[in-house]
C-alpha cells in the first residue's frame, strides 16, 4: 500500500511516517516503479508499535530498542536460547515501564476529570437563577 493509505489506516501524518522512515524505524518494504513508498501489513503494524509508544513519552532510541529486539524474536531464523531470553526481558522490561507510563496517565486524567468537574460546580453556582 502507499503511504497515504498507511496513513490513513495508522492516523499519522505524511510527515510524520516519513520522519520515522528517516530515523530508521520503520522503512518502505518496496518502492514502485515510479518511486512511490510501498507498505506491507508488517510496516502497518511497525508504525502502530511507534504510534502507540509516543504518548507514553518512549524516546526514538527506545522505539528502536524495542522494534529490533521484537524482530530478532520474530526472525525466521530463531536466536539462541539465551539470547532470546535476554530479548525477551527487554520486552518485559518495555512492558514494564509502559504499565507504570499508564498508570501515571491515570492519576493525571483524574486530576483533569476532578478540575475540569470543580469549573463546572463554579459555572453552575454562578449562573443567574433561571426564572
Amino acid at each position: 500500500m502507499q503511504i497515504g493509505e498507511v496513513a490513513a489506516r495508522t492516523e499519522l501524518s505524511l510527515r510524520t511516517i516519513r520522519h520515522y522512515e528517516e530515523t530508521g524505524l520503520v522503512i518502505p518494504s518496496a518502492r514502485s516503479q515510479g518511486g512511490f513508498r510501498l507498505y506491507t501489513e508488517s510496516d502497518v503494524a511497525r508504525l502502530m508499535v511507534v504510534r502507540r509508544m509516543k504518548p507514553l513519552g518512549f524516546t526514538l532510541d527506545q522505539m528502536r530498542d524495542l522494534l529490533q529486539a521484537i524482530d530478532c524474536l520474530d526472525a525466521a531464523e530463531p536466536p539462541a536460547p539465551e539470547e532470546s531470553e535476554e530479548l525477551l526481558e527487554r520486552v518485559r522490561a518495555y512492558e514494564r515501564a509502559a504499565t507504570a507510563r499508564v498508570a501515571d496517565l491515570r492519576v493525571q486524567l483524574e486530576r483533569a476529570e476532578d478540575f475540569a468537574a470543580t469549573l463546572r460546580g463554579r459555572l453552575e453556582r454562578s449562573a443567574p437563577a433561571a426564572t
